[in-house]
């Protein structure tokens, strides 16, 4: 049975319907938190295989909600959903997976490893039987790095594995099992040694010094370019669509990285990687590994961003077990060392176990392994329990000649349980029926009934040959320019936009989704402005929705200003939440709630305000009805 994980031009489908991925300790008994499944006997039975994609980031048209503010994050203790959209829904179907791994991927860039740009302008260029040149120009500004090539015997073109580092790797494995090994230096694209203000090497000289992204996300972007030139290069010599990476340590790392944000990675095979690798973050403080504050001062691997999240790492809103489901469905082989407690290996195997979750999820629940039942506990040393799995994962993701399954081999010393880190069940996910046609363009949105904080739209239906089940709302600020987000979605032909500042305008259009997930072009364009707001006393309160999910809504910032000629030592705002609705946090306000009215009072720090000042310290969150969208009303400041 074919079964097409996205849309027809993504290259990667399922051969198929997997059986869960086999769960053992060394020894033989299942692994706590997962079903154990007898392996597969038949090797026709073997199945799941997923040819890499044909872009590097196949989710970089799907319009992705705003993003939480890092103050405004709730800490939970166990692993995110990584089934659940930003909206607050879960995905229902396989197609849906595409754009919920953008999401995943744009929450990690934002809080874990700084953003990872798209192709430059310019990517040239060789290839050779010794060697890579890169040539990479952007916005005027330049650099250039070079890799090794060492061919296995035989007659090409060949798949390749780009080896990060230098050491740990089984490269005589690698050749032996007929692919290539390309020798990549991460430090000619991003250095160690270097302060975060000033970071270093190929792809700080393109994106500048001061860019808070971190090294690994760099490393990985290097890797993305050896591909680029790769598929240039006509696939002569190395095959431009059968690319694996591994690396051990630090470059286990960057391994994983690279392999998670490239979706043309065929393989990828992380060794050893310990903190800031695969392990959760969440489970490193309780096993003793490497601490996050220490991974994260000892080079600038991670994203600026993740300093705020070294002591709290239950507040972060993505873990690494979506990092492992970012490179599904395709191949990931995990090796890991369960003698090194500083490694973090009990919490990378429950990484690699809620990833998994995702994998069997697609239908591709043999194509995940991980491995740490090994005797050797030397750090990065070649094993001989992985050589034959290694090759085995090299001949069916990158060979496409094998069918060897996947399985956890999870050493008891270092074994994770998944039961105690997660509150969230796997779906069943629909599988597509193989329509790729997308709906027709809706109609251009009317508005109507326009407030001061709120407006509806109101547009003519979009025809589909299977059907439209909703319609996605995307909105941008201002008569020109600013980016479309998605303000909301309706199962029906209108939508009520509220928590809108007034005297604003903003521009909407809206686009059409059938059961298969495909989605229309956007409609035309409307613009709106709001009504004036009014005045209340002698300051305003003007509320900013960050963030809103079926059953709640973050609003941050609450802005106070001072409208009158002299200086406030104090305020009150006071507003109505709608039935049904409940107050669940605040910050920097003393909060009273008398029924549905809720009086906010100023901080020590924040109430005394100058003339046509402002604090935007305070916000709230709040519950609601499933399927609710009212928000509060009636903001008055005094």
């Amino acid at each position: 049975m074919i079964i097409s994980l996205v849309r027809s031009r993504m290259l990667a489908r399922v051969v198929a319907l997997a059986a869960a991925t086999t769960l053992t300790f060394a020894g033989g008994a299942p692994v706590a938190g997962a079903a154990a499944v007898p392996p597969v006997q038949a090797a026709a039975a073997h199945g799941a295989v997923a040819a890499a994609a044909g872009d590097e980031n196949e989710g970089a048209d799907c319009v992705v909600p705003g993003l939480p503010d890092a103050g405004s994050l709730p800490s939970i203790s166990r692993l995110p959903d990584p089934f659940r959209k930003l909206n607050g829904s879960r995905i229902t179907s396989r197609a849906d997976w595409r754009c919920l791994r953008e999401e995943t991927k744009r929450l990690a860039e934002k809080f874990v490893y700084g953003e990872k740009p798209p192709k430059p302008s310019s990517v040239t260029g060789t290839v050779s039987s010794t060697g890579i040149t890169v040539n990479v120009s952007h916005n005027g500004r330049s650099s250039s790095f070079s890799a090794s090539v060492s061919l296995p015997s035989g007659t090409g073109p060949f798949p390749a594995v780009v080896v990060l580092g230098g050491f740990g790797a089984d490269t005589a494995a690698i050749r032996a099992a007929g692919a290539a090994v390309i020798s990549y230096d991460p430090y000619a694209v991003g250095r160690e040694g270097t302060p975060r203000s000033n970071k270093q090497g190929a792809f700080y000289s393109v994106y500048g010094s001061s860019s808070s992204t971190g090294l690994l996300l760099a490393w990985g972007w290097g890797v993305s370019r050896i591909i680029d030139v790769i598929e240039q290069s006509g696939g002569d010599l190395l095959k431009a669509d059968a690319t694996g990476v591994t690396g051990c340590s630090r470059f286990g790392k960057g391994a994983f990285v690279a392999g998670a944000f490239d979706q043309r990675i065929a393989l990828t095979m992380p060794i050893e990687s310990g903190s800031a690798g695969v392990p959760i973050f969440r489970g490193i403080p309780g096993e003793g590994a490497q601490s996050l504050s220490s991974a994260y001062g000892e080079q600038p691997w991670l994203g600026d961003a993740f300093g705020s999240f070294t002591g709290s790492p239950a507040r972060l809103p993505v873990d690494t077990h979506q990092l492992v489901a970012m490179v599904a469905p395709r191949g990931l082989f995990v090796m890991d060392n369960p003698h090194i407690t500083n490694l973090g290996p009990r919490s990378a195997s429950v990484a690699a176990l809620g990833g998994a979750e995702v994998y069997k999820a697609l239908g591709a629940g043999e194509n995940i392994t991980y491995w740490s039942d090994v005797q050797d506990g030397s750090h990065c040393a070649n094993r001989p329990e992985w050589r034959t799995p290694l090759q085995q994962h090299i001949q069916k993701f990158l060979l496409r000649t094998g069918d060897a399954p996947g399985a956890m081999r999870i050493s008891a010393r270092a074994a994770g349980n998944l039961a105690e880190w997660r509150d969230w069940q796997t779906p069943a996910l629909g599988g597509g029926s193989g329509d790729t046609t997308a709906p027709s363009p809706p109609g251009t949105p009317a508005a109507s009934a326009v407030t001061a904080t709120g407006a509806t739209l109101t547009w003519a239906a979009s025809t589909d040959d299977t059907g439209v089940t909703g319609y996605d709302v995307l909105r941008a600020p201002g008569a020109s320019g600013g980016t479309f987000t998605q303000a909301g979605s309706s199962a029906t032909t209108s939508f009520s936009d509220t928590g809108l500042s007034p005297g604003t305008t903003y521009r909407y259009q809206v686009r059409a989704r059938d059961a298969a997930g495909n989605a229309s072009p956007v409609s035309g364009t409307v613009q709106v402005t709001t009504q004036p707001g009014p005045s209340t006393g002698g300051c305003t309160a003007l509320a900013t929705v960050q963030t809103q999910w079926a059953t709640g809504y973050v609003v941050q910032p609450l802005t106070i200003t001072n409208t009158g000629t002299s200086a406030i030592g104090g305020w009150t705002v006071t507003f109505t939440l709608p039935a049904g609705h409940t107050l669940t946090g605040s910050w920097n306000v003393a909060a009273t709630v008398s029924g549905q009215t809720v009086t906010f009072r100023n901080a020590a720090h924040n109430g005394s305000l100058a003339p046509g000042a402002a604090t935007t310290s305070v916000g709230f969150q709040a519950t609601r009805p499933n399927g609710d969208t009212a928000l509060p009303s009636g903001y008055t400041c005094a």
